[in-house]
Order: structure tokens, then C-alpha cells, then sequence
């Protein structure tokens, strides 16, 4: 078995390697379910280290690592590797080459962190007891998400894992630091679609209209009470509208007004009682101010659940190769991950890997044209990925 110490300093040879892996990547971003160059690239560098893979689920891929003792257990390891729909406004070398598309949510950094992880684990996999599987998948920022359809199209089969475990880059946390939390750690996430229709007319005569923009507006309001007065107040949940689409000038009220907004919980059964709730209103208030109304509600990702067996042993395994000082305890959010359907599976894991530095003006947030990250976490990830492909077990 390989120390920490040694580990550290084998990983410190793959710098190079990382840092070529994730410009490549970085520069050519491709947004969701359409990766099929950063799929195809993936797949090169699997080949040349003579890893076997497969596609799956489109541009999806699954591969294996077998240690010195294959059925001892197997433990995936999921990387997503789409981008955003974002115009990239920092200047480096590697600023991305696909106009208004950029890796603003750091999936070029977790796929490259998990290939870094498959190098080290090939190039020693007589080191450790075992197999590995390796999960690049597609499509996370956008539903029904990627990890649906990898797990729908076998990916937790042949052989099944005993657990899976997934990093994201946290831009809150100094580069150098993990964190991790047991049981919940993300909401779920559903999408909101309401048109409302009604009697369009003259704005200077209400009175022979519908009016759609006030029927919208009450319904906004009454929206809010949902989870103010049906909720536990000790179940995080947010309902939000964020979009009113509606009228194009000063004096017609128009015949229809479409709204759109997400609803995120942590609690399965409250979340589609919300719904229930969510299409009573609207229809509600809409027929009681003459309107009609149709609803839409897009289930989406459930919430992540991190077992609590498998990661407090990450988590002790974390300190062993990081230090206590440089793994914390990560904060709740509300917001979601597809990882969600493969904690629904099987024992996981979801972890943050610090990636910010001030003094490098690294500070900025994920989904913005600004996010980048300190360099140094790519040996830190793909660091802690062999070392917990090597010593994590259920």
C-alpha cells in the first residue's frame, strides 16, 4: 500500500499533466449533452493509458481500474464534464474558444481531477485492493440530468458498486481544504412553468378584460405562503418566481402571462405536496379573478443525501492525507446536483474541494463570467480521488 507522503509526492509529478488537461478543457467547452469533443477527448486519454472504457449514454463514459484483488470491492467515481451558457470574461490562455459557452461551474476541473486520479491509480494499480470505476458524465446543468440516464442505462451495473463517491470545487474555500458533511447536503430542484390566460384589451378599460398582469401578480404573492404557512419551518425549502413574461407596451393588457420559478426542498414527501399545493393555487386564483391557468412542474433532481457510514470514513481518510486543520465541515445548500439520483442508489459521497485564493484575485462565485480557480487544486483533487479510490470501502 502507498503512504500518504508517498502518494503526495507521486501526485506532484502529474502537475504538468493536469494543468494540460484541464486548459484543453477549459478552452473547449461544450454545454450540455453535447459533449462530444471533450467525450472524445476523454476517451484518447483513457486509450493511451490503457484503461478500458465504454460510451454510455451518449457522450457519457464508464471505465474500470482493477487493483490486485478485483472483487475486494468496487467503489465508483463520478466526474460531470458539461459547461454553461456563459460568455467567459477572464483573460488567460486557456479562456475558452466556443463563443458564449464557458466551464463556469468547474466540470473541467472535476473531469480532470478524475482523470488525474485514473493515471495514478493505472500506473499503481497493484497498490491497492480492488476496482475502480470511473464515471465521466454528461448533461448535469440540465434536466432530467446526466446521472439519470447513465444509472437508467446501466452505469451502477457490472459490476455494482459498493459506493460512489464525487468532488465540486467550492470558490468559499481556501485552495488546499476539503469539506464534507453527513446525511443531507442539497436541495432538490423542480421548475416551475405557469401560463395564465384571460380577456386581453385596452388598458385604459380593465373592465372588459382579464387582466392577466394582476391575476399574475396576486398569484406571485399568494405563492409565497405555500411555504411560509404549510411548511415545517425546520425543512429548508425556497419557492421562487423568476421570470414574468408578459405585455410589450404602456396601454394594452395582455391575454396571457407565463411565469417561471423553481421550487427546492429537502424533504421527499413535503416536496411533491408542495406541488399539489402549487397547482391549487394558481388554478385557484386564477378562476376566482376569471383567468385560466395551466401549470407545469418539472420534476428535477432529488436531494443529496451523503450516507453517513461511507463519508464520515472519506472524511477520516481526508484528514489522513490532507491534515485536521485543512478539512472542515461544509454548510448546507439549497442548491441542487444530479448526483442526487445516485445517492438514491447506493451508499455516497459528495465533497467540496477548495479552490479559492485571494491573493490571486481567485475569488469568484460558480455560474459567473469570472470563476476560476487556484491550479494548485487539481493535484489536490485528483489526489484526494486515488487516495479514496484506494483506501474507501463501505
Amino acid at each position: 500500500m502507498i503512504s500518504t507522503e508517498e502518494l503526495k509526492e507521486l501526485t506532484k509529478q502529474y502537475v504538468p499533466l493536469l494543468a494540460s488537461i484541464r486548459h484543453h478543457l477549459h478552452a473547449h467547452p461544450e454545454l450540455s449533452f453535447k459533449e462530444f469533443e471533450t467525450s472524445k477527448y476523454i476517451g484518447e486519454q483513457l486509450e493511451a493509458w490503457n484503461i478500458p472504457y465504454k460510451k454510455i449514454a451518449g457522450t457519457g463514459i464508464e471505465a474500470l481500474i482493477e487493483g490486485n484483488d478485483p472483487s475486494y470491492k468496487t467503489l465508483a467515481i463520478r466526474a460531470d464534464m458539461d459547461a454553461l451558457p456563459i460568455t467567459e470574461e477572464n483573460n488567460v490562455d486557456y479562456k475558452s474558444q466556443n463563443v458564449g459557452v464557458m466551464h463556469a461551474c468547474g466540470h473541467d476541473v472535476h473531469t480532470t481531477c478524475l482523470l488525474g486520479a485514473a493515471k495514478i491509480l493505472k500506473d499503481n494499480q497493484q497498490q491497492f485492493k480492488g476496482t475502480i470505476k470511473l464515471i465521466f458524465q454528461p448533461g448535469e446543468e440540465r434536466n432530467p440530468g446526466g446521472a439519470s440516464i447513465m444509472i437508467k442505462d446501466g452505469v451502477l451495473n457490472n459490476p455494482k458498486p459498493e459506493g460512489i463517491i464525487a468532488l465540486h470545487v467550492h470558490p468559499g474555500l481556501p485552495v488546499g481544504k476539503l469539506s464534507f458533511r453527513k446525511g443531507l447536503i442539497m436541495a432538490s430542484a423542480d421548475e416551475i412553468y405557469i401560463t395564465i390566460k384571460g380577456k386581453g384589451g385596452h388598458a385604459a378599460a380593465p373592465h372588459q378584460t382579464v387582466d392577466t398582469i394582476l391575476v399574475a401578480s396576486h398569484i406571485i404573492v399568494s405563492l409565497q405562503q405555500i411555504v411560509s404557512r404549510n411548511n415545517n419551518p425546520f425543512t429548508p425549502s425556497v419557492l421562487s418566481i423568476c421570470s414574468f413574461q408578459g405585455g410589450n407596451t404602456t396601454n394594452v393588457i395582455p391575454a396571457e402571462v407565463k411565469l417561471m420559478g423553481t421550487f427546492r426542498t429537502m424533504d421527499e414527501s413535503w416536496r411533491y405536496k408542495a406541488h399539489e399545493l402549487i397547482e391549487r393555487e394558481v388554478k385557484n386564483i386564477a378562476v376566482a379573478m376569471g383567468a385560466e391557468a395551466d401549470v407545469h412542474i418539472d420534476v428535477g433532481y432529488p436531494a443529496v443525501y451523503n450516507n453517513e457510514l461511507l463519508t464520515e470514513k472519506a472524511t477520516l481518510l481526508a484528514k489522513e492525507f490532507f491534515g485536521n486543520d485543512n478539512v472542515e465541515e461544509t454548510e448546507l445548500r439549497m442548491g441542487a446536483e444530479d448526483f442526487g439520483f445516485y445517492a438514491q442508489q447506493l451508499p455516497a459521497c459528495f465533497f467540496r474541494l477548495g479552490v479559492r485564493n485571494e491573493a490571486k484575485d481567485i475569488v469568484h462565485n460558480v455560474h459567473t463570467s469570472r470563476f476560476n480557480i487556484d491550479e494548485t487544486a487539481l493535484q489536490y483533487g485528483a489526489g484526494i480521488m486515488a487516495w479514496l479510490g484506494m483506501n474507501l470501502k463501505s
